[in-house]
């Protein structure tokens, strides 16, 4: 009996957060024989990753075969922008339920994608049930240590400058390390309508009253919503001058939310005056996509403690909160 042919010239092809085509060439010879594929997929080794630590059993699909070339959807969980390995072979089922297989192809490697917007209009929705009533507020404030400030006035002319989002949040977020922006915070307390007075980000604070950010010349849109192992949620909103790099970047990527009329954060204008509210049960971090100068605002140091706790600098989400994943990869 003739060997089955290998398959070779592996593609890899429509490759979304958590679904991918694959296809490749293989010989005529002993071609009508094939009744099924194996495929076997892995995530790609990490080399910085714990030795000692089991690895992924891997995971081999055996498919049908269908003509090429072949969505590979659900079979695994896969997880969002995750680099993963696949080889293929062929494979002939006997009579006896055993399976003659070829040799196995090359191994080629691939990285999923983040999330698209209708996953993202997912988290948006599941963040809306929770966002809560809306509280007043009247400034965006941004805390960072005094040499911070002194850095910018003396090296970038008293504006602060745009900086690449770190990792923190959903896995699968579009944001995280592409993004250009200034992280704002504009949380008030419930007893005095002021923000708190403690921060996890430094003891001097730019505050900035919040039409000079947010007002009808930007668009605001939905970034995330994650948790990090605790009770309280974080919903990361993107506000983007009109026409800007920042928004032509969120236009394609990320949902628009109308800025009058959403759960999160609005601008509204009564008796000719712009106000402001934002939601009360999750914690708002607001990146502002253009840079700031700091004569648009105040800087001072703040009088309560700096909670280093609270920090989401590179956090890591909850892949078992309920809450706030959706059920594609984390």
């Amino acid at each position: 009996m003739e060997e089955l042919p290998v398959p070779h010239n592996i593609k890899i092809s429509n490759i979304t957060c958590d679904s991918f085509k694959i296809s490749w060439e293989m010989d005529a010879k002993s071609k009508d024989r094939i009744t099924h594929y194996f495929i076997d997929l892995n995530k790609k080794e990490n080399k910085n990753s714990n030795k000692f630590k089991h690895k992924d059993v891997p995971t081999k699909l055996v498919a049908k075969a269908v003509p090429l070339p072949m969505t590979v959807r659900g079979h695994w969980f896969l997880s969002p922008r995750t680099e993963y390995t696949v080889a293929v072979q062929t494979a002939s089922k006997q009579v006896d339920g055993d399976y003659v297989v070829s040799e196995w192809s090359e191994i080629i490697e691939f990285c999923t994608a983040d999330y698209s917007k209708v996953h993202l209009t997912q988290l948006l929705e599941k963040a809306e049930v929770i966002a809560g009533r809306m509280l007043k507020f009247s400034v965006f404030y941004r805390n960072q240590h005094k040499e911070y400030f002194d850095y910018i006035r003396e090296h970038h002319g008293n504006a602060m400058q745009p900086s690449v989002k770190d990792n923190s949040g959903s896995h699968g977020s579009p944001i995280s390390g592409k993004l250009e922006g200034i992280f704002f915070s504009c949380s008030t307390e419930f007893n005095t309508g002021k923000p708190p007075q403690d921060s996890p980000y430094g003891r001097y604070r730019f505050e900035v009253a919040a039409e000079k950010l947010f007002n009808p010349n930007t668009n605001l849109y939905f970034g995330d919503f994650y948790c990090m192992y605790t009770a309280y949620h974080y919903v990361i909103l993107v506000i983007a001058p009109v026409g800007s790099p920042g928004d032509d970047f969120c236009k394609q990527r990320l949902p628009q939310l109308n800025s009058k009329d959403n759960k999160f954060l609005t601008c509204t204008e009564e008796d000719g005056m712009l106000v402001y509210h934002h939601a009360q049960d999750v914690i708002l971090e607001v990146i502002y996509t253009d840079p700031v100068d700091l004569s648009l605002g105040t800087v001072a140091e703040i009088t309560g403690h700096q909670l280093m706790s609270l920090s989401t600098a590179n956090a890591k989400k909850d892949p078992s909160c309920k809450t706030c994943n959706i059920s594609v990869g984390r």
